[in-house]
């Protein structure tokens, strides 16, 4: 059968097992999420040495985990195995006997991650039919605000929308690093409370004006003094706003200004959809700015000083320019 992580978290819970649970997809987080569960509730701490092991995929077998599997627990009502790195696994036709047939006092976990398993199998299909699949997706960045959200509330917090954001910009959709990040918020700042940018800045050491974010904007907006304040500042902070970052927001960006030109959206909620961003006023309103300080011919030239400075930090055509020295070259260029 087929459930998501939420479902498998509760039927554990309370203590409702499957003989086989298949965790696979993109997003490891929850992956993790399920299986660290598994690792450190399923059994008692004085269980455990007896009942629990860990595999990895690149050190062990198939037959080797089906043997495993095959034994019965010691002094316990299971035993437990955990398979993790399972994609690198090889030769799983070697499980197909022991997944069509699984040992009832055995909870075998493969964590199979970053990638999805190949369903046509045989293994696949018998696993649904005696086990239980789990198959994870990752987030697109512009849901991962809604993401944050949700995840603090549960831990009863609030977050502006700007901080939110501010966080997506510098850690990207990668839940595992977002939720960490998450996590030194909660430990430092009073329950309650509602997360701002400042906190941000304070507890992550994400700058709240001098970010990828804010010079996008200013960029977008054509505001001269703004773009080359945070422009001197990621020259002197290299270690911490390093130029293959902030060229890849650039080029996000304004990949997403182009398209607003190429398909001309008519609503917000049209508009929202089409660029993957939240249906915010404030936000929208900034990219039809955007796109009017920069029409679509202007897009090109942007991109192509992109591709160009791109290989020039890569030692293309460049006899050693610093990265401080080549972004606001690169930020000259696109403002003039």
């Amino acid at each position: 059968m087929t459930l998501t992580h939420d479902v498998i978290l509760r039927d554990l819970k309370n203590k409702i097992y499957h003989p086989v649970y298949l965790l696979e997809g993109e997003e490891p987080y929850y992956i993790d999420l399920v299986s660290d569960y598994i690792e450190h509730h399923l059994l008692p701490e004085s269980e455990r040495s007896f009942n629990q092991t860990i595999l990895y995929g690149k050190d062990t077998t198939a037959n080797e985990i089906r043997q495993r599997a095959m034994n019965y627990p010691m002094f316990s009502n299971y035993q437990v195995i955990i398979v993790k790195e399972a994609q690198m696994l090889k030769k799983w036709d070697d499980l197909l006997s022991y997944v069509e047939k699984p040992v009832k006092t055995t909870i075998l976990v493969l964590c199979h991650r970053y990638e999805n398993f190949d369903k046509r199998t045989k293994v696949a299909k018998a696993l649904q039919s005696t086990g239980v699949l789990m198959t994870t997706k990752k987030l697109y960045e512009n849901q991962v605000p809604d993401w944050i959200h949700h995840y603090l509330e549960g831990k009863g917090f609030k977050i502006q929308h700007e901080a939110a954001g501010l966080i997506v910009e510098y850690v990207g959709n990668e839940l595992s690093r977002v939720s960490n990040e998450l996590e030194k918020l909660i430990l430092n700042v009073k329950p309650g409370k509602e997360i701002t940018t400042d906190d941000i800045e304070e507890n992550i050491g994400i700058s709240k004006e001098y970010n990828t974010f804010e010079l996008n904007k200013a960029l977008g907006l054509k505001d001269i003094v703004k773009a080359n304040r945070i422009v001197n500042y990621f020259g002197v902070n290299t270690r911490s706003n390093p130029l293959v970052l902030t060229m890849g927001s650039l080029y996000t960006y304004f990949s997403k200004i182009y398209l607003f030109h190429q398909l001309k959206p008519k609503s917000d909620a049209e508009m929202a959809s089409m660029l993957s961003l939240r249906p915010m006023p404030i936000i929208l309103n900034e990219y039809r700015a955007s796109a009017k300080n920069f029409p679509a011919h202007k897009v090109e030239q942007v991109m192509q000083l992109l591709h160009e400075y791109d290989l020039r930090s890569k030692g293309v055509n460049d006899t050693g320019s610093k990265e401080g020295a080549l972004l606001k070259e690169l930020v000259y260029k696109i403002l003039h």
